[in-house]
C-alpha cells in the first residue's frame, strides 16, 4: 500500500524557518519523481519543488535561493528545507509522489508565516 506521511510545519514568523519531511512506503521510492506542492484557499495547488531519483532539482522561481528540496533513497524520505520564510509561503504543503500508476498524495501540513 502506497503511503506518504508528512511531518513538520507550523507556525513560524517572517524570515524564519521550518523543515518539511515526507516518509514514503509501498513503492521504490529510489526510482520515482518526488514533489512538494502547496494551495492557499481558492487557488489551484502550486508545484513548489521537484527531485529526480538522481537528485537533480527543479524550483519554482518564487521559492529559489530559500527552498531546498532533498531525499535520502535510504531512508525512503523526501524533505523541503524553507527558509527566509515569507508571508505569501503561507500554505498546506503537499508531499507528491509521481508513481507509473498515478500520482500519489501525502496528507497535507499546513505552514503559516505571520507577520
Amino acid at each position: 500500500q502506497v503511503q506518504l506521511v508528512q511531518s513538520g510545519g507550523g507556525l513560524v514568523q517572517v524570515g524564519g524557518s521550518l523543515r518539511l519531511s515526507c516518509v514514503a512506503s509501498g513503492f521504490d521510492f529510489r526510482t520515482i519523481v518526488m514533489a512538494w506542492y502547496r494551495r492557499t484557499p481558492g487557488q489551484e495547488r502550486e508545484l513548489v519543488a521537484r527531485i529526480f531519483p538522481n537528485s537533480i532539482t527543479y524550483y519554482v522561481e518564487s521559492v529559489k535561493g530559500r527552498f531546498t528540496i532533498s531525499r535520502d533513497n535510504a531512508e525512503n524520505t523526501m524533505y523541503l528545507q524553507m527558509d527566509n520564510l515569507e508571508p505569501e509561503d503561507t500554505a498546506a504543503y503537499y508531499c507528491t509522489a509521481f508513481l507509473p500508476t498515478g500520482t500519489r498524495w501525502g496528507q497535507g501540513t499546513q505552514v503559516t508565516v505571520s507577520n
